[in-house]
């Protein structure tokens, strides 16, 4: 008998011996679980509860929703956290909190004693084999399980004491729970194996050694529920089991008939307050003999048999697989669905033909294991219910541990395989969901299969789209030895990239340790996967994702040689995700040799074959590679490679045969590991062909060969010969050259219908269905979910189901809301009575009204939902909506019975409601009175309607009725959501006209245009405060004739008719100056002349704004000598008296008066002259409402400006004048900028009080900013507003501005060692501003000079005393004039770029300096940029800010960039006209340059949350008009939530889910510990924290720099540690030694430049926090401090030092640490204990100097040569540095004054000086130890921590680079900077030196 025949039959004996007997389940036949299932594991303990478990959607448990669960260690599920367990796990049920209880009592699990598994999942094979258990223990169930949560509990022990530990049962337990649910219902399963309970009981843990024991609770409790609102009663519960004989049965009988199984309806979306068990056949006793059978009464499979095992080598696997108790391996599609067999039913067999059967399985079904093919079989219905792939399952492999390929001899095609029957065959009606929604689906006799519509590929389950390229991602796990060291790869991330149209494919696995990194570069099977699925086609060729799709599993097991080394590698394929990608996740277990770090692998070119078979496709060969060194002789090496992929087949339809053998060429084999960035790499090209050599098909035509220039994302299609041709792939489009993905979904071409939403995907898209609705059977489009047919009702009402939503109706004799009916009866009625039936008193309510509920007492029903709309809300008692409880048709309901948080405010629309709702005096709305109505967030509805008159309109955000929406009765409503149609240039006209005075009103008299409904000119117009009035035509002109006066009889404009003559002078005048201003309105306050009827100027002129009046003459000039103030007698215009001469004062004003046009120029200042022609004394811009005193030549006279509203200034003709401010020539410059001495139009100009100062509050009229500014006219950052916003309170006391240079320079001459400055000493002379005086003068030589902007002599301008000084203004001494600089010649070039030699409009005009130098501050008045320049006017980099912003102080040097900042200014580079370039990504970057947590792209709308480093968060990216992800959040990780997690969750969901700013949330790192600064909201209010959360004294803070504050807690490390020993650094003089975390990095000195070539790791300390390092210079050592073991250790710096640990005792936060070398001492401080100690070299003779008054130290420095200490405290309430000597004696404060955080602290020994750097300040300063001749060496830092000076150059570690900075002391620049591969915090830093220094001994 060969070995198929033998298989059969030991199979069949099998089912024979067990077909005739009810047998209990096996372990093997729980639903899978484990880690390799995706299993979560509960960590180990005694009372452990898992983190919140949230589920994709709500279930019901009773009757409410629930989306958390939590699983515990005491056999219990929760909907809610649970209690500590001596509140639950004694008592029986109920219980105060929602249970699920399949086991409860005190279990235990510490100390490896069982483990527990749990997950949320969706897989079909779980959910269908669920839905079989359902729909057997309740037939009438309509229950199709959307999800399931499977918790499993593997050998757990019961809780033991310590004191019995020793007499321990040894007894565990294995039990399992599923709970499925859908939108409405939910199910329960409780699972007991035959072998699975062995104690019944536990112990109370305070039993006090009575022997008592509890029998576990088994069943269900709702908890805790409310009663009355105030208080709460015990909810609903049901036993199973609670005395210890009920327990022992659990595994012997069942409710589902089968023992151990145990099934319960536990819940509906509608009231449901019991539990309900199945009952099957009553409770069934567990036979002598346990048998597993199969499914009976199943359906045909469309996919079989997932997981197999190979064809058996010898008789004793036949033996094995035969039989009954051959291990079952325990993943999520293994369980071929075997059932639970009775007795008596009848085994029939057909006919069957010749079929393929996957190796190993049994071919033939023979009885007795002879009967023949072709006679009559019974056939075995057989199911197979997993209809999707293997889920992270185990193949199992042949004895030997390794994987077996088939040979084709080895298998017996000609014998027949197991029949279905096609009673209840699936069929795509039924299941075409399962396909692709890019396939269609076909019905077979048999089944059904899905096939990949074309321009796809797959296998009909899973489709991409041809020629694009493929991406996959997923995890690797395992651990992997290299020679004896076993290292584990825990969960690191691999990505691969597919270029499908030439077969490249990319492997990338992250984070990979030495030396597994090295040796992995032997095993190019990893990558090889990926090639084979997508292959380059050669003819008759077919790549493997055709066949397998995107779920498969693929073993294969790789052994070396030499060396005999064995590797298993398991890689499943999950499915598509969100993004169309392939996941693929690796495990890999087993030794690999060993490979020298730095070496070459070089894999040679192989070809494969593959041999298909139905289900798996196998494959062996061996492959050659060799490793090479530079300068050594390569090794040769090979490995053996055996190989099976096993995938989902169907062979119901009549598919293409696949080829049973295809060869793939893999012609290079490219692999690396990148050491620094522990990156492994395979890129593999790949093509599939028949079995053959290939070459002269690739000849052919450079599609075969590769070799096209198609695009990746396009096909090569070959043409004749060498032709062919590129095709972009479906869902692209372009040339072939050049392909873009097509968004479907933008341009309508998404299968997308009604009720969905499409999201787009590279290549694709994806349909996804609305809420209340569910993709139909061919997954395509979205049908109502019948809500009816779930029976939501009250048995006394019908359901009336409705799209998206249903109603309730009480049948008649009943009232009530539906959901609750109760016969009529005469009672009195209750407010919520009186009101229904009020609305119902005509006998019929009013179509569309809303009718309340009340329940049976009469009461509002707390949920009130609209019968016509399907809206629901909640109500309190008098029946008012609570806002925000509002929900719309489809959606869930509220909850309203559990609503106790606080009521938010009521809305201006609930109060309008309200009002109306409560106005008549029985509290009810008055009849017929509009009730407005307003949405769930209290906002108006955009459309209203009055209910009783049936008028709709729209309304704007106020309630206010947006003109022209309103609709009658009878016709339909105006579509709100469009735009309001774009205002007409009469509305254009009156809205500016009303808001242009300087508080928003229009100014008193100004005339407003009327406008119809439609927006056009009224044609009569008048204007209200005058009285006169006039017809205009269309465009709003007056015609001509038509102005009559108040009290006149005015003309009818409907029917004026005339004919229109050519205007006349005064018209085109009057005319032009309405429609002067950009908008063609006229400019408010501009004087109009006034034209009689046939358009020639009135005599008398009059201004309607200011009352002057004036006499003109036939061409509108002005007569001297006529003008009139308001209220004055005006002159008589029409006599003939002789005009004299006309004065300065007249001819100014009629200049311009007069411009060029003709007119005058709109809001111009004209001068104002009395009755002689002179200047008025005091003179006023209408326009501007500013008056001002001036000269008898019109000049102003300084000091005597006043704004709108002020007090006037009394201004006499012989009053002196004072100099004008700063201000005042500001505004002056600006009202005479043009080359006509006219402001610009639209230019800002500054205002000044009386004193000539500029007024705190600065507005631009024009474009209606506000902001506040300082003395020197300089905007006041964050405190710009726009038009119409609040405005900033400015508030005149400001804090001193810092000292200039100048003064800086002054001062420190005039303040000298004695106080005094020295006699004769030349002192610099500083201007009001602080700026250097342009001459200089030495008042003891008489010499004078001109100096620049630095106060450096200019050369050539000295003069000696008597002599003619230099004009430094002028540049000259005589009258010749001094040639242009670049700067002004650019001015003037811009300034005459138009015809009229005016600036272009809005153009950027350069400002330079007296000298004709640019300003190193140039700004763009039209844009409000502002930027530095350098001496060329170039733009310094990095220095732009935006209007509003506070400017750049450009005198200080460039600050180092961080990486937000570069990568911000990279995508600004490209940019026109300083703007960047449409479509770009421009990342936002916070006030300290690091990137924002949220970042959007500015022209897509997308948005997504980022790491520090800027990297997207995976999962993260919404669409456009999406929510965005809340990005406070911290990434999703598989680890137990954290305290901070914790806490900082439930503080979330405190607030309501969306903290305010203020609010305090808990910050919390990656690996879950609390961050060491806390912040309050989004505050500056910050403290310190240590590990448990708690504050460290003296740190809070509310200033702009947080404090500096150090981590508690190591950052997570990758195992297993290595042993700490040290790497000597690169031989060279002076090496700089820095702290980071956990290492020790070495960075070597050239020079004074950093070498970071040669930098490298001296020592690696696992779990460490070092802080503080110091170098003894004689021995060659290195000391640090280890805040995370809070120890001191050293090392030598000789190569395979091992540290030595100094001091571990009373140290809580050791930081700084500086070594005496000379006196052979350290000195430390730590900031805990706020005390300064030293000691020994070796630890010892410790003592402690300093305890008190120290409240954070930080840094400390000793200085050998002088026996002097110095330290730093950052005390934020009295930051200082102080000294002593070494022995303590002689404490003092060095400085205390302008410090913030002084962090670094370093010894200048050339200067004597102690240097310090400040996180506050953010300066380097230096400063006698004596406090004298302190001086700033750089006043631009980022966030220094720890700083050490050498050879004139200063070192500091700064933790916003996350680097080294070094900044030269003479020029103060920046030189010089390293960043470390590894980015993370860097602490302290010192120098080493292969001899002592100078000044160290």
């Amino acid at each position: 008998m060969d070995r198929g025949a033998m298989l059969t039959a030991a199979l069949l004996c099998c089912w024979s011996c067990t077909v005739c007997v009810v047998t209990a389940i096996r372990r093997t036949d729980l639903f899978p679980f484990g880690d390799l299932n995706g299993d979560l594991i509960l960590p180990e303990g005694d009372d452990e509860t898992s983190r919140a478990l949230t589920l994709p959607r709500p279930f019901y448990f009773f009757d409410s929703p629930f989306s958390q669960l939590y699983v515990a260690t005491n056999g219990i599920v929760s909907a809610q956290d649970l209690p500590m367990e001596k509140q639950y796990v004694d008592d029986g049920l109920p219980t105060d909190f929602p249970v699920v209880a399949p086991f409860l009592a005190d279990i235990d699990t510490s100390g490896g004693r069982g483990n527990i598994y749990y997950r949320v999942t969706e897989t079909p094979s779980i959910l269908n084999r669920f839905a079989q258990e359902v729909h057997r223990g309740f037939p009438d169930a309509k229950f199709t399980p959307t999800h399931a949560v499977v918790a499993t509990w593997e050998n757990v022990a019961a809780y033991e004491e310590q004191a019995r530990a020793n007499g321990a049962t040894n007894k565990v337990n294995t039990f399992q729970t599923v709970i499925g649910y859908d939108e409405t219902d939910s199910y329960v399963l409780f699972l007991y194996p035959e072998d699975g309970l062995n104690f019944y009981g536990t112990r109370p843990k305070e039993s006090y050694n009575v022997e008592i024991e509890f029998p576990a609770r088994v069943g269900f409790s709702r908890g805790e529920v409310s009663f009355f609102i105030i208080s709460k009663t015990d909810g609903p519960f049901y036993s199973v089991a609670q005395d210890e004989n009920s327990v022992k049965r659990l595994s012997q009988v069942g409710n589902t008939g089968v023992p151990g199984v145990w099934l319960f309806h536990t819940g509906k979306r509608f009231s449901f307050q019991e539990i309900i068990p199945a009952s099957i056949g009553g409770l069934l006793a567990v036979p002598p003999t346990a048998g597993y059978g199969l499914y009976l009464d199943s359906t045909t499979p469309e996919y079989e048999f997932d997981d197999y095992n190979f064809e058996p080598e010898s008789q004793e696997e036949v033996d094995a697989a035969g039989s009954p108790d051959s291990p079952n391996p325990r993943s999520e599609d293994s369980d071929r669905q075997l059932s639970y067999s009775r007795e008596d039913v009848p085994l029939t067999l057909d006919p069957v033909e010749r079929q393929y059967a996957p190796p190993g399985f049994p071919l033939t079904v023979p009885e007795g294991g002879t009967q023949r093919v072709e006679e009559q079989q019974p056939q075995l219905p057989l199911k197979v219910l997993d209809v999707y792939p293997p889920l992270r399952s185990n193949l199992p492999l042949s004895p030997g541990g390794h994987v077996v390929s088939v040979d084709e001899d080895d298998v017996d095609f000609d014998t027949g395989v197991i029949q279905y029957t096609t009673e209840n065959k699936e069929t795509c009606a039924r299941f075409q969901q399962q396909c692709s929604q890019n396939a269609f689906c076909s019905d077979y006799p048999t089944g059904f299969c899905c096939h990949c519509q074309p321009g796809f590929y797959g296998n009909g389950r899973h489709c991409l789209p041809d020629g694009a390229p493929q991406r996959v991602s997923g995890k690797v796990s395992g651990t992997v030895t290299v020679g004896s060291t076993p290292v584990e790869l825990n969960n690191i991330d691999l990505h691969a990239y597919i270029v499908v149209a030439d077969g490249r494919a990319y492997t990338a696995i992250s984070e990979v340790p030495e030396p597994v990194g090295w040796a992995m570069m032997s095993v190019s099977p990893v990558g090889e996967l990926f090639g084979w699925l997508f292959a380059l086609e050669l003819p008759n060729g077919q790549a493997g994702f055709k066949i397998t799709g995107a779920e498969f599993t693929r073993h294969a097991e790789v052994v070396f040689s030499p060396g005999n080394q064995r590797l298993s590698i398991t890689q499943t394929g999950r499915g598509l995700d969100e993004h169309n990608h392939l996941t693929v996740d690796t495990v890999i277990s087993g030794n690999v040799p060993f490979v020298p770090p730095g070496a070459e692998v070089t894999v040679k070119p192989f070809k494969e074959t593959y041999q298909y078979y139905p289900f798996v496709t196998t494959s062996s060969s061996v492959r050659e590679f060799s490793v090479g060194l530079p300068e050594k002789v390569s090794e040769s090496y090979t490995f053996h490679l055996k190989q099976n992929i096993t995938y989902r087949d169907c062979r119901h339809g009549n598919r293409a045969a696949t080829p049973e053998t295809l060869q793939i060429n893999m012609e290079r084999v490219f692999v690396m590991y990148v050491k620094e960035e522990r990156i492994l790499r395979y890129a593999i090209t790949n093509k599939i062909s028949p079995v053959g050599d290939s070459s002269e098909v690739e000849l052919l035509n450079p599609c075969y060969a590769g070799n096209h220039d198609c695009d990746t994302t396009a096909q090569c299609i070959p043409l004749e010969g060498q032709a062919f041709r590129c095709q972009c792939a479906t869902g692209y489009r372009g040339d072939g050259q050049n392909c873009y993905d097509i968004d479907e979904c933008a341009e309508g071409l998404s299968s997308c219908g009604d009720y969905s939403q499409c999201l787009n995907l590279p290549g694709t898209h994806r349909c996804q269905c609305q809420s209340g609705f569910e993709l139909s059977y061919e997954s395509r489009t979205c049908v109502d979910i019948d809500e009816c047919s779930s029976s939501p009702c009250h048995i006394s009402a019908r359901c009336v189901n409705a799209q998206g939503s249903f109603q309730c109706q009480c049948l008649p004799g009943f009232h009530g809301d539906g959901f609750l009916c109760s016969p009529q009866a005469v009672h009195l009625r209750s407010q919520c009575e009186e009101h229904r039936d009020s609305l119902q008193s005509g006998g019929q309510p009013s179509v569309g009204a809303y009718i309340p509920q009340c329940d049976s007492d009469g009461q509002y029903r707390p949920r009130q939902c609209h019968g016509f709309t399907g809206y629901c809300w909640c109500v309190d008692s008098r029946g008012q909506e609570k806002p925000g409880t509002r929900t719309p048709p489809g959606t869930s309901p509220p909850a309203c019975d559990s609503l106790d948080k606080p009521e938010r405010p009521k809305t201006q629309c609930e109060r309008h409601r309200d009002r109306v709702q409560t106005s008549s005096a029985d509290g009810f709305p008055v009849a017929g009175a509009y009730v407005p109505q307003c949405d769930e967030n209290g906002q108006y509805r955009q459309l209203q309607c009055h209910s009783s008159t049936g008028y709709c309109w729209c309304v704007d955000s106020q309630g206010e009725e947006r003109p022209g929406t309103r609709t009658p009765p009878g016709t339909p409503p105006t579509d709100c959501d469009k735009p309001e149609r774009p205002r007409t240039q009469c509305e254009h006209h009156r809205d500016s006209v009303q808001n242009t005075g300087p508080l928003g009103p229009p100014v008193v008299g100004t005339y407003i245009p009327e406008c119809d409904e439609n927006g056009l000119y009224v044609p009569k117009q008048c204007h209200d405060l005058s009285g006169y009035c006039w017809c205009v035509d269309s465009s709003g002109q007056e015609r001509s004739g038509t102005r009559t006066g108040p009290g006149s009889p005015s003309i009818d404009c409907r029917i004026i008719d005339y004919v229109q003559t050519p205007k006349s002078p005064c018209q085109r005048h009057r005319d032009s100056v309405q429609t002067t201003g950009p908008d063609g309105l006229p400019v408010v306050g501009a004087y109009v002349p006034q034209c009689d009827e046939i358009g020639s100027y009135l005599p008398q002129q009059c201004h309607g704004s200011t009352g002057y009046c004036w006499c003109v003459d036939s061409r509108g000039q002005e007569r001297a000598g006529t003008r009139t103030g308001p209220g004055s007698p005006s002159v008589d215009c029409t006599s003939e008296e002789l005009e004299r001469p006309k004065t300065l004062c007249e001819r100014h004003r009629d200049s311009i008066q007069t411009s060029s046009d003709g007119f005058p120029p709109p809001g111009s200042y004209a001068a104002q002259c009395d009755e002689n022609g002179l200047y008025y004394p005091k003179q006023c811009d209408i326009s501007l409402g500013q008056c001002w005193c001036v000269d008898n030549r019109g000049q102003e006279r300084a000091g005597t400006r006043t704004g709108p509203g002020s007090p006037r200034v009394e201004c006499r003709r012989d009053e002196p004048e004072r100099p004008k401010t700063h201000c005042e020539h500001h505004r002056d410059s600006v009202l005479s900028s043009r080359p006509d001495g006219l402001p610009l139009v639209g230019a800002y100009v500054p205002r000044c009080d009386e004193n000539g100062l500029y007024v705190p509050k600065q507005c631009h009229f024009t474009t209606g900013y506000c902001w506040c500014v300082d003395s020197r006219g300089q905007e006041r950052a964050g405190t710009r507003t726009g038009p119409g916003s609040p405005r900033v309170e400015c508030r005149t006391e400001e804090l001193e501005r810092p000292k200039t240079l100048c003064e800086r320079h002054r001062d420190s001459i005039q303040t000298s060692s004695d106080g005094l400055p020295p006699p004769g000493i030349y002192i610099p002379q500083c201007d009001e501003n602080g700026l250097y005086l342009s001459q200089q003068c030495h008042g003891s030589t008489g010499y004078c000079w001109c100096v620049n902007s630095s106060g450096q002599e200019r050369i050539g301008t000295r003069t000696g005393p008597g002599s003619l000084s230099f004009d430094c203004r002028t540049g000259r001494t005589d009258q010749s004039e001094r040639l242009k600089t670049p700067c002004e010649h650019h001015k003037e070039r811009v300034q005459a770029s138009s015809s009229r030699e005016y600036p272009v409009a809005g153009a950027y005009v350069p400002q330079c300096d007296a000298d004709g130098q640019y300003i190193p501050l140039q700004c763009h008045s039209s844009t409000g940029y502002c930027w530095c320049v350098n001496e060329d006017g170039q733009e310094r980099a990095g220095t732009r800010t935006p209007p509003g912003a506070q400017p750049r102080d450009c005198s200080k040097p460039d600050a180092l960039k961080t990486l937000c900042e570069e990568q911000r200014d990279r995508a600004q580079a490209s940019i026109q006209e300083r703007y960047p370039v449409a479509g770009v990504f421009v990342p936002r970057c916070d006030a300290q340059g690091q990137f924002l947590p949220q970042q959007c792209h500015g022209s897509t709308g997308h948005c997504w949350c980022v790491d520090s480093s800027g990297q997207e968060r995976a999962g993260t990216r919404t669409a456009p008009g999406a929510t965005p992800a809340d990005c406070r959040k911290p990434a999703p990780t598989s680890r137990a939530e954290s305290v901070c997690e914790r806490w900082r969750a439930s503080l979330i969901e405190h607030y309501g889910g969306n903290p305010d700013p203020h609010q305090y949330l808990p910050q919390c790192e990656p690996d879950g510990e609390f961050s060491p600064v806390q912040c309050y909201g989004e505050s500056t209010y910050c403290w310190c924290v240590d590990q448990e959360g708690r504050e460290v004294p003296g740190t809070r803070s509310q200033d702009a720099v947080k404090p500096a504050c150090l981590p508690s807690v190591a950052p997570p490390i990758v195992r297993p540690v290595t042993r700490p020993d040290v790497t000597p650094p690169a031989k060279t003089a002076v090496t700089l030694l820095y702290a980071q975390g956990q290492k020790i990095g070495a960075l070597p000195l050239n020079g004074s430049r950093l070498d970071a070539e040669r930098s490298k790791t001296l020592l690696t300390l696992h779990g460490s926090i070092v802080v503080g390092i110091a170098y003894d210079c004689k021995e060659n050592k290195v000391y640090w401090t280890d805040l995370s073991a809070r120890t001191i250790n050293r090392a030598s710096m000789a190569s395979g030092a091992e540290p030595e640990m100094l001091i571990n005792t009373k140290l809580v936060s050791p930081e700084g640490l500086a070594l005496d070398a000379k006196r052979r001492l350290m000195f430390w401080v730590d900031s805990n204990t706020d005390v300064i100690e030293s000691a020994s070299l070796d630890g010892s003779r410790r003592r402690t100097l300093f305890d008190s008054d120290l409240v954070n130290p930080r840094a400390i420095v000793v200085v050998s040569s002088t026996g002097s200490l110095f330290w730093t405290d950052w005390n934020r309430e009295a930051p200082k540095i102080e000294t002593s000597t070494v022995d303590g004696q002689g404490r003092r404060v060095v400085v205390s004054d302008g410090i913030g955080l002084p962090n670094a602290l370093t010894y200048d020994l050339s200067s004597g000086q102690i240097c310090w750097a400040d996180a506050g300040t953010k300066r380097l300063e230096c400063i006698s130890p004596n406090g004298s001749g302190r001086r700033v060496i750089n006043s631009d830092l980022n966030y220094p921590f720890s700083m050490v000076y050498h050879s004139n150059h200063f070192y500091f570690s700064d933790w916003r680079r996350d680097g080294v900075i070094a900044v030269d002391k003479d020029s103060s620049k920046f030189t010089d900077e390293y960043l470390p591969e590894q980015r993370s915090h860097l602490y302290g830093i010192t120098i080493a030196t292969t001899h002592c220094l100078p000044g160290s001994l």
